[in-house]
């Protein structure tokens, strides 16, 4: 069943510190303001504007994330958010699209799913003339992404699954035993799940298995099948894969009942996005190691500066973003903050562009 969510916005500044991932080599990252790497200049925001965020899933601590970061964004440029929840089915996603061009909205923010599964309803948006952004919405990053799309936000997901693979291969001392986790619903995922296997065979690991659940299924599969793994693969399995951190957010219980420690193998690897479960887990050491993270609430805030720009014909911003590997360290420098937050002056050049 479709259901319309409101999200309060955030306003809290977070103080952030990662772990990034810096030739080859880790590197702390400490909690000061490094500049800004985004836009400098664009159009003023237009006001009193009334926009949807189609969120695929908003149990999916990313697409979450993300949805905070627009209703914090349209807060300063006094803008009304509507969030309708697909809720994890393409069923509900047709749905909400049908829900969103009923109330035609002023813009359009697809949230977390490949744009060509609701190929027909974005023609429609895309003949109504409603600008369309959006977030993870297929492989092509940037500016005039396909579906009628004006920018798909995004890091590159390519390098989000090398980082995490080239760390698994690090981690085991070159020979690791890998299970790829990745859901066949999104282009995207297996995109990143076929990086993840080829980075990791190229430099020498072996991928066990190759395994296709859905994302919006894991909280009663990923049980079932981390047991039935590690019956079939034992002490071979020593690093899991995944395309984001929701894999692991069912997975720890069944390791626990095998006698598997938190900090033991199979040690959980996220290639994105930085959910507050996923640092939760990785400061306390339990079941998780290390995520890719995005800056989930910064997207948040250029997809509001890339729609702004589509309503008034200018044109996309080009900006792409870029992760971190986050790993004990640097989650737990990060404190209180429950997401991946740099502390470079975003929302301050942003503001300023905006003319607020």
């Amino acid at each position: 069943m479709l259901r319309r969510t409101f999200i309060k916005t955030t306003t809290a500044a977070y103080v952030t510190a990662a772990i990034t991932l810096l030739g080859g080599s880790l590197v702390s990252a400490v909690a000061h303001a490094q500049e800004f790497d985004g836009p400098t200049s664009g159009p003023e925001a237009v006001a009193d504007k009334t926009i949807v965020v189609l969120a695929a899933d908003l149990k999916n601590g990313g697409i979450l994330g993300v949805t905070n970061g627009v209703e914090e964004a349209a807060g300063v440029v006094g803008w009304t958010v509507r969030v309708l929840d697909g809720a994890g089915s393409v069923q509900g996603r047709t749905a909400a699209f049908g829900q969103a061009i009923a109330l035609q909205p002023d813009g359009l923010i697809v949230n977390g799913f490949d744009a060509v599964e609701q190929q027909a309803a974005l023609d429609q948006v895309a003949a109504a003339g409603i600008p369309m952004v959006s977030w993870h919405s297929g492989p092509k990053i940037g500016c005039d992404a396909p579906g009628g799309i004006f920018a798909n936000v995004s890091t590159d997901a390519m390098t989000v699954s090398e980082k995490a693979a080239k760390w698994a291969v690090d981690d085991a001392g070159g020979a690791p035993g890998v299970v790829i986790f990745t859901d066949s619903t999104y282009q995207i995922a297996i995109d990143k799940a076929d990086r993840i296997k080829e980075t990791i065979e190229a430099m020498g690991g072996e991928v066990l298995e190759y395994v296709d659940t859905p994302i919006a299924d894991t909280s009663s599969r990923m049980g079932p099948l981390t047991t039935s793994l590690l019956q079939k693969y034992g002490a071979k399995w020593t690093h899991a894969l995944a395309i984001n951190d929701v894999y692991f957010d069912f997975m720890g219980p069944a390791l626990a009942a095998a006698g598997i420690k938190g900090d033991g193998s199979p040690k959980a690897v996220a290639a994105g996005d930085g959910s507050e479960s996923a640092f939760q887990r990785i400061k306390t050491n339990q079941y998780q190691v290390i995520t890719v993270a995005e800056p989930l609430n910064l997207q948040g805030w250029q997809l509001v500066d890339e729609l702004n720009r589509a309503m008034q014909d200018e044109a996309c911003s080009g900006y792409v973003t870029s992760p971190a590997v986050v790993d004990m360290a640097g989650a737990t420098n990060m404190g209180d903050s429950p997401v991946f937050d740099p502390d470079n002056g975003y929302r301050e050049a942003y503001s300023a562009i905006w003319g607020k």
